[in-house]
């Protein structure tokens, strides 16, 4: 076993023990619980300010870009049938 392997398994050990001790204590669980919740809900709010901003300056956002991707696989998809089926009036 390498010297990263090694370091890696020690560091995942150690903080594996660490979460084990932090979670162990039913207050000091929940206390995280509600920490990591509250950063999730930041994050949250983050992101919908940022696509505001971006929309805003009529930049195109992340979540843009993937509906516009979903539009032309749709798109795709139905070309492809409407061309088989045009190769089938075609063959007969």
């Amino acid at each position: 076993m390498g010297i990263r392997q090694r370091l890696t398994k020690q560091a995942l050990g150690a903080s594996y023990k660490a979460m084990e001790t932090l979670l162990a204590d039913e207050q000091r669980a929940r206390a995280f619980a509600e920490a990591l919740g509250s950063m999730q809900r930041g994050k949250q709010a983050l992101d919908r300010s940022q696509e505001e901003l971006m929309h805003t300056l009529n930049f195109a956002t992340r979540s843009d870009f993937k509906a516009v991707g979903k539009a032309l696989s749709g798109l795709k998809r139905r070309l492809r049938e409407l061309d088989e089926k045009l190769s089938g009036l075609a063959g007969e």
